[in-house]
């Protein structure tokens, strides 16, 4: 058989049902996966970069380990956690095999992924929440696909090489080391012919009277620069669901946003729309109010 024929299919991730991704995007993953590197996706909060996991692991039909990370997450913990209090505790009141370290060593996501069977979709969640040196300490053990346990000198080690995702807020800059060994994508904000796509997957059937007039308040929300949070995808999502749930028509959503506390998050963001309402300002109810880029 030639090399060609037995290499597997560029094209591997195709998308999902419940979940709209971009030509671009599905290029990314599957880059990711043919050259088995991991892909670091960035974006605005409320894009799906979490969920672009999920389906993933759907769309290839392989299991899912999550590691979200906090900031007092460390790289370590990723791999395995040697568990000294329970052994302390065991030795204490005559519990348990002390005497066998190895029950008390507990892997985490990565050590999972690494001693499972078989292939994993493996997500690093919100690297940049972790300190400076974070992506850099898991950097050996993802090239490498093995780690040691120090404890007991057990050596881990990957049978198939994990089909790795890892998201960031950019609320930090990454080390050029780590950088260097993904692929990237930015997922950039919707425009409004795909945000009906991703609408359609979560409301389908949704009035398209209905529909415009919550597009048009929306992205006219997302273009003022007084805000200090724009309202996100995943917001849209949920204001959407209290409008229906509400029996809310298109004709009385022309001239106010009901429900601002589903869109806004902190009130200087509301004082803000209040203020605009009582100046006088006019919400818009047509494409044209939002400019030549809203034409539809």
């Amino acid at each position: 058989m030639s090399e060609s024929a037995a290499a597997p299919s560029f094209d591997q991730f195709t998308g999902t049902d419940g979940y709209i991704v971009s030509a671009p995007l599905v290029e990314a993953v599957n880059c990711s996966i043919a050259l088995e590197r991991p892909l670091l996706i960035k974006g605005e909060p409320g894009t799906g970069k979490t969920l672009l996991a999920q389906h993933v692991s759907e769309g290839l039909g392989l299991p899912m380990e999550s590691w979200h990370i906090k900031s007092t997450s460390k790289a370590n913990e990723g791999l395995y956690v040697y568990d000294t209090l329970q052994r302390l505790n065991d030795a204490r009141f005559g519990e348990g095999n002390v005497s066998d370290v190895r029950h008390y060593i507990k892997m985490g996501p990565i050590g999972r992924v690494f001693s499972a069977p078989n292939r994993h979709v493996l997500l690093i969640d919100e690297i940049d929440k972790a300190d400076l040196e974070f992506p850099n300490d898991i950097l050996r053990e993802l090239d490498e696909m093995r780690f040691t346990v120090m404890e007991t000198g057990d050596e881990v080690v990957a049978r198939e090489r994990p089909v790795m995702i890892i998201t960031s807020n950019n609320e930090k800059e990454l080390p050029d080391a780590f950088l260097r060994r993904c692929v990237f994508h930015f997922i950039e904000f919707p425009d409004v012919p795909l945000m009906r796509r991703i609408v359609d997957v979560h409301h389908p059937n949704l009035d398209a009277t209905l529909l415009d007039q919550v597009l048009i308040k929306f992205y006219w929300l997302r273009g003022q620069n007084e805000l200090r949070k724009k309202p996100s995808t995943s917001e849209l999502i949920d204001w959407i669901a209290a409008l229906r749930r509400s029996g809310m028509s298109a004709g009385r959503i022309e001239d106010h946003i009901p429900f601002l506390g589903s869109l806004l998050k902190n009130e200087q963001d509301t004082e803000a729309l209040q203020g605009y309402a009582e100046s006088g300002g006019s919400m818009p109810n047509q494409w044209s109010d939002l400019g030549p880029k809203y034409n539809q």
